[in-house]
């Protein structure tokens, strides 16, 4: 069995909010919106493109640990149909996205070897 580990390592969250036409770029977009008006996030750029490990174009949300709370039950509620993945930031990049992970909507397969060798591991 792994050792236990303190969440008070988790240094900030991303959400991930992945789209795959011009249909869900538009819902996409929209909850943006609605993240900037409500939340203290900051937004990623839009990735067009699969990126990193990310099979389908998406942007990413950065927050505090102390959002959370706020903002992790209001994507819940308001994702309106689109596949978000919320994962930790803490030192092991790798198993905040692989091991960590929290997904709403349908849990894609990530390309987990693009961030082996991204980093490193």
């Amino acid at each position: 069995m792994e050792a236990i580990i303190d969440p008070a390592t988790i240094e900030s969250y991303h959400a991930h909010v992945y789209y795959t036409d011009a249909a869900s770029r538009a819902a996409a977009a929209f909850l943006r919106e609605a993240l900037e008006r409500k939340f203290e996030a900051q937004m990623g750029h839009w990735q067009d493109k699969p990126i990193g490990p990310h099979p389908l174009p998406m942007y990413q949300v950065s927050f505090a640990a102390r959002e959370f709370a706020r903002i992790v039950p209001w994507l819940m509620l308001n994702r309106g149909g689109l596949t978000i993945l919320v994962h930790p930031n803490t030192s092991d990049g790798y198993r905040d996205h692989a091991e960590h992970a929290l997904w709403l909507g349908v849990k894609l397969e990530l390309r987990l070897d693009i961030l082996r060798h991204l980093l490193g591991q």
